[in-house]
């Protein structure tokens, strides 16, 4: 029964969701610690952490939470499992490798940009890892998508115009933006389209396409 249960498609998809999750917290652990940049959400979350406390973690949860409700004022997109396993696990799979010191800190410019490579591949495999089992977009895509609903404009100018709007504020509350900004901007999105098929050609061998499956979102 137990076995059954442990790989029964419903559970291996969530499994691979919260590794991914973790996969994610890890990379943006590692590209924090590097200091030659970092995305542009994670921008903000530095800024309000220098601002007024907390941990970049809880930043994250608490804008997750208020991304969540601007989607559903915006665009009527109702939160999902997902939504909030991202919002709440994301965070704290941050807070937690910074907290356990699990990330390696590089003493000299090129450590750094390694560290900070390393980072940026192992947050986009991650995240190839957390779309694949389609349990459901995380708050800052639905917001994404609420936008774009609401306003009638193209997903890449509304995916642009939110990345350069939280990059200025992050910016404005003392967020680190330099070089590795703009690196990780341009290149998230290439690297996560070579992962998501790896990922999504895996789930499928022994459980079918993940549009094939219910969701229970």
């Amino acid at each position: 029964m137990g076995r059954k249960f442990l790989f029964h498609p419903l559970a291996v998809r969530y499994s691979v969701f919260m590794l991914g999750l973790a996969v994610m917290g890890y990379g943006i652990a590692m590209m924090i610690e590097a200091n030659v940049g970092v995305a542009p959400w994670d921008t903000l979350h530095i800024g309000l952490q220098k601002t007024f406390g907390l941990t970049i973690g809880m930043w994250s949860q608490i804008m997750g939470f208020s991304i969540i409700i601007a989607s559903y004022v915006i665009g009527k997109i109702k939160p999902t499992v997902g939504m909030f396993l991202n919002m709440i696990f994301f965070g704290l799979f941050i807070d937690l490798f910074m907290w356990l010191k699990w990330v390696p800190i590089g003493d000299t410019l090129l450590e750094r940009v390694v560290l900070f490579a390393a980072g940026l591949l192992i947050y986009t495999f991650g995240t190839g890892m957390y779309i694949s089992p389609r349990i459901g977009a995380g708050p800052r895509d639905s917001f994404m998508l609420a936008l774009h609903e609401r306003m009638g404009w193209g997903i890449g100018k509304v995916r642009v115009g939110i990345e350069c709007t939280v990059t200025l504020l992050g910016f404005l509350l003392g967020g680190p933006v330099s070089a590795g900004t703009l690196v990780t901007a341009l290149a998230i999105g290439p690297l996560i389209k070579q992962f998501i098929p790896l990922w999504e050609k895996m789930m499928a061998k022994p459980y079918g396409k993940a549009s094939e499956m219910t969701l229970i979102d």
